[in-house]
């Protein structure tokens, strides 16, 4: 159940006419909500985790030479831990704010969100591509998600954004920590021999070790887990998963 906090949030803060439209106030919405995050365990049995990503797109409703676009996010919702596709959806809407690193959940959110209230199931994890609380106000795309759904959340970058940390060892499974300004705010984990490692943060309602093992038992012989690599694939290439029993693809 929402809390009467989220409650708040959704009503005040999901609906576009209150979405911020300036830094100053995306700033001071994310120092506001930032302590509203959870960050252990409150999570119940996972049977369905979710990819989370976004692209872009123009938007035919603009005018002649006007750089506008739709942002177009995509949720694939996997069976866990068979990792087998049970549902997938996507939403568009017009941006409204610039992209710069550290505001990415005000231009991507709105579209995201829009997405999940489409799905036939609710997820019971999300896994985002993007920072959690490894973020200059601890206050990244997976904490705005995971606060605006209340669904718990996993930050799992593919970049580093804030932090300094040791080398990785080039193993399945090894990570170091990832540290802030004194504080570990995520860990830097190697997911394949012989590749780039990952960036997990806590984004709501989980502990960053369950995050870490959520992610590892997600990822088979790529990179990335599967909850990326479908909602990547759906939103940014146009490949749409296939669900066993579902005669045709879904129209996007």
């Amino acid at each position: 159940m929402a809390s009467a906090a989220l409650s708040s949030v959704l009503s005040t803060q999901h609906h576009m006419n209150d979405w911020p439209t300036t830094f100053e106030e995306a700033r001071a919405l994310q120092e506001q909500l930032r302590s509203q995050v959870i960050t252990f365990d409150d999570i119940g049995d996972v049977r369905t985790v979710a990819g989370v990503d976004a692209g872009y797109e123009p938007d035919p409703d603009a005018g002649a030479g006007s750089n506008r676009v739709l942002a177009r996010a995509a949720i694939v919702v996997l069976e866990y831990p068979s990792l087998r596709t049970l549902d997938y959806t996507i939403a568009r809407r017009p941006t409204t704010f610039p992209y710069v690193p550290g505001f990415l959940s005000f231009r991507e959110a709105p579209a995201v969100v829009a997405a999940i209230e489409q799905l036939r199931m609710r997820p019971d994890l999300l896994i985002c591509d993007g920072q959690g609380i490894a973020h200059p106000r601890r206050f990244g795309i997976a904490c705005h998600l995971g606060l605006l759904t209340g669904i718990p959340a996993i930050g799992c970058a593919k970049s580093l954004l804030v932090g300094r940390h040791a080398p990785v060892p080039d193993e399945r499974g090894a990570s170091v920590p990832l540290l802030y300004r004194g504080e570990q705010v995520g860990a830097v984990l190697r997911t394949r021999p012989g590749t780039k490692p990952v960036f997990i943060s806590v984004g709501h309602r989980i502990s960053l070790a369950t995050a870490i093992e959520y992610v590892m038992s997600c990822t088979t012989r790529y990179r990335l887990p599967e909850t990326t690599r479908a909602a990547d694939g759906l939103a940014s290439h146009g490949r749409v998963p296939t669900i066993i029993g579902e005669e045709q693809q879904r129209l996007l």
